[in-house]
């Protein structure tokens, strides 16, 4: 199955497929990134977590739905590939909130484009990237956030700044995984019973100037290192969901993290 590119451009408000070149790679990272929501809400209303093109582009396009890092990035690799851009899938152990390793459970991307490699990840939520991040070591402002990405023992780590230090967000090897890594990934992500997906229900919407986040009720705002947040209540909830990040959500839906 090919990619519907007419209705993804329409999900993300771009009017016109970009050319395959770094501003073109930058319009299409941004324009996902502040489109389409970071969600666990079907791996909380007890439903599969389906990988292939055609559920990808049912969900996060023509239900207008959001997803995780597995459904954000298989889609945003294939968009790369229909367009002409070089791109392979990398896996990662997430370090961010982690107390101890973790298995690698993130998706990311790498593209080459215009004789350098870039750091694509359009499914790390609301405190992840909005444009790609050059793999050169150097530190790059993206509007209130700050990304670099470091090397350590043959790893590469996506750091971000905050109060005047590099804090890790996850580890990664640069080389190239197949799908079927990706499948065992996300089966332990969305099912096993210790998965953070499984026990805490979150939506995620990074902006430009504001990152909104929901984590059971715990709702936040962030501009930069400004944080604004307040317990939702209960019959806040959904309204929340639908109007503040634009997921369509059914009437009576409930939440295994907020059961009891």
């Amino acid at each position: 199955m090919s990619v519907d590119l007419a209705a993804y451009l329409r999900r993300i408000g771009l009017e016109a497929a970009p050319a395959a070149d770094l501003a073109g790679l930058k319009a299409l990272h941004v324009a996902h990134a502040t489109s389409i929501p970071f969600e666990n809400l079907d791996i909380q209303m007890g439903l599969p977590i389906r990988l292939d093109l055609a559920s990808l582009q049912a969900k996060l396009v023509q239900r207008r739905r959001g997803g995780y890092c597995f459904e954000h990035n298989t889609l945003f690799l294939a968009v790369l590939e229909s367009l002409g851009f070089q791109a392979f899938p990398c896996e990662a152990r997430v370090r961010k909130g982690a107390t101890q390793i973790l298995p690698r459970t993130h998706m990311l991307l790498v593209v080459r484009v215009e004789g350098a490699d870039w750091l694509c990840d359009v499914g790390f939520g609301g405190e992840g990237l909005l444009h790609p991040v050059s793999m050169d070591g150097a530190s790059h402002p993206q509007f209130r956030n700050t990304y670099r990405v470091a090397e350590e023992a043959g790893l590469r780590v996506l750091q971000s700044r905050h109060h005047g230090a590099w804090e890790d967000l996850y580890a990664f090897v640069p080389e190239a995984r197949l799908p079927v890594d990706f499948e065992m990934a996300n089966h332990y992500t969305s099912s096993h019973p210790e998965s953070r997906f499984m026990t805490t229900l979150t939506a995620q919407l990074p902006g430009r100037e504001v990152r909104r986040i929901l984590r059971n009720r715990a709702y936040a705002e962030l501009r930069g290192d400004e944080v604004e947040g307040r317990e939702l209540a209960p019959e806040e909830l959904l309204s929340t969901l639908r109007g503040t990040f634009g997921i369509d959500v059914p009437e009576g839906a409930t939440f295994r993290a907020l059961a009891g």
